[in-house]
């Protein structure tokens, strides 16, 4: 699923009127209502009170319409507007006037904090006050109005975005958002729903159909695609009946260092999980025989010296290498680093160290081959690109470091990003559990173990973290998120790729029996 960005989800709505000739106010109309039959659904008449705040532009229009619709339908509503500015959307007054002539109550007026209301835990707030359209910083009053809702905490639905939260930058009062309990997005998901620092302000996310001209989303490269099942599954390579392991590439894993053996056992069955021919680990002497036991289906190849990696010396050529994990970064360490680098022709996927190591040398980054893989968390992350004032600006500098180097950056998180220059993948699986030693050791094997199976390095990047979430989320049902192990998300990993090919449940009609 394509994310576009604010200008490109306002050229879609001008698009949709255009070729489907219609007024603004009809496609206002037409997408309140949605929110409206999603709120109908829930509440079922409910007796709730229901606090609508409308800003003054067009997400207030749809307050609105919504406020018209809960009343036409004896809803008990109180609805208020936002008047941080003497300016009015066209369609805001059309249906300010509509919602006054059905109403037994006029909107109240919010001029200052004189006027906020008293908001019960036990009441709703629909919050209609600013949408994608916000663009400059909030006056000061309104911060205090959304701090004011936030603490009522009641149950909260914001249409198209929380109020406060900008849909390409971040806030500049992290306080001034609305925290909602669910966030209704129009048409097409937004890059800030997934983010670290955004993503806290929506508790739940639903994506309506708004009906926006299908034609131009078709045509117009998404600001980021949403990564889930239906994307992933075109890039699934299925195997023929005559294969044989040579078909399927050889992957080196390089690294662990005394104490630190338990990373490259990981990576080495993730390798081999995912579907790789063959695995060798290249390893310190001391962990020969953790490895042989561990992972008995790999070859291993052991270092010169006893406790650390130093001259990296092989007699093959790797389909690809996976090389940082549990390494160190001894100085004999980083030389053997080095000299491989200068040699090598194989595909990359780099993690831990090795990226700490290419931080403190930053030269050696002109060694990478085309689409070498990097997979930092945020420390490493930081060492590499520096720091990054928020989301967007980290965002902006990973794209320019993949650009200088051609090189395809996953950017570790609870929805991984995965950048290649101006391409921006956000991936959908994986929970908190995930968030436990090991586990990104099972994300270098997994994605070396499709780059050896000659996945395209992007594809094997973007196939490896969808994945390797779905590993995780298969293993959090039996496990809840506390008890998840590294060593479990291998051993879901066949489990994950049949749940791609596995159909939804069909629920019965209503009133069907079965017979026994």
């Amino acid at each position: 699923m394509k994310i576009f960005s604010a200008d490109q989800m306002r050229k879609a709505d001008e698009i949709t009127i255009q070729t489907q000739n219609i007024t603004s106010l009809d496609l206002m109309e037409r997408a309140s209502t949605q929110i409206f039959n999603v709120l109908h659904q829930r509440l079922q008449g409910a007796p709730i009170p229901i606090h609508v705040f409308c800003g003054i532009g067009n997400n207030g229009g749809d307050g609105l319409v919504i406020s018209r619709l809960l009343v036409e339908h004896g809803y008990h509503v109180k609805t208020y507007i936002v008047n941080f500015s003497d300016k009015r959307s066209k369609n805001f007054l059309v249906n300010y006037d509509r919602l006054k002539e059905i109403a037994s109550e006029w909107p109240t007026q919010i001029k200052s904090e004189e006027d906020f209301p008293t908001i019960s835990p036990q009441d709703m707030v629909i919050d209609a006050i600013f949408g994608i359209g916000l663009n400059r910083p909030i006056v000061p009053w309104v911060i205090n109005l959304i701090k004011h809702i936030n603490a009522a905490r009641s149950f909260t639905l914001s249409i198209d975005v929380p109020s406060g939260l900008y849909a390409d930058k971040a806030p500049e009062d992290k306080e001034g958002v609305i925290y909602a309990s669910t966030t209704v997005t129009f048409q097409l998901p937004k890059l800030v729903f997934f983010l670290p620092e955004t993503g806290q302000y929506s508790q739940d996310l639903e994506v309506i159909d708004i009906g926006l001209s299908r034609e131009f989303i078709a045509q117009t490269p998404g600001f980021a695609d949403l990564i889930g099942k239906n994307e992933v599954l075109s890039l699934y390579r299925p195997r023929h009946k005559f294969a044989h392991k040579g078909d399927y590439g050889h992957c080196l894993i390089i690294g662990g260092s005394y104490g630190k053996m338990g990373s490259v056992v990981l990576a080495t069955e993730s390798s081999l999980r995912i579907g790789a021919g063959l695995a060798t680990a290249y390893i310190p002497e001391c962990g020969y025989e953790i490895l042989q036991t561990s992972v008995p289906e790999a070859m291993v190849i052991t270092d010169e010296e006893d406790d650390y990696i130093s001259n990296i010396d092989i007699d093959f050529e790797p389909t690809a290498i996976g090389i940082g994990i549990g390494l160190g970064t001894g100085e004999k360490t980083i030389n053997g680093f080095e000299a491989l680098l200068k040699e090598n022709k194989s595909n990359l996927v780099i993690d831990a160290d090795a990226i700490n190591i290419l931080s403190k040398k930053q030269e050696l980054l002109e060694y990478l081959p085309p689409k070498t893989i990097l997979t930092p968390h945020p420390g490493e992350l930081k060492r590499l690109i520096g720091d990054w004032k928020d989301d967007f600006d980290k965002i902006h500098k990973v794209k320019e470091f993949s650009k200088k180097y051609d090189a395809i950056v996953v950017v570790k998180g609870a929805n991984s990003l995965i950048i290649y220059q101006d391409q921006i993948y956000v991936n959908t699986s994986g929970n908190p559990g995930m968030a436990t030693a090991g586990s990104g050791d099972v994300l270098t094997g997994i994605i070396t173990g499709l780059s050896a199976q000659g996945y395209d390095p992007l594809h094997a990047a973007v196939f490896g973290v969808y994945l390797h979430g779905m590993s995780g989320d298969l293993v959090v049902q039996s496990t809840g998120y506390q008890g998840l192990l590294a060593s479990d998300i291998v051993a879901h990993i066949g489990k994950s790729y049949l749940e791609l090919f596995k159909k939804p449940q069909q629920i019965p009609p209503q009133g069907s029996q079965t017979s026994s």
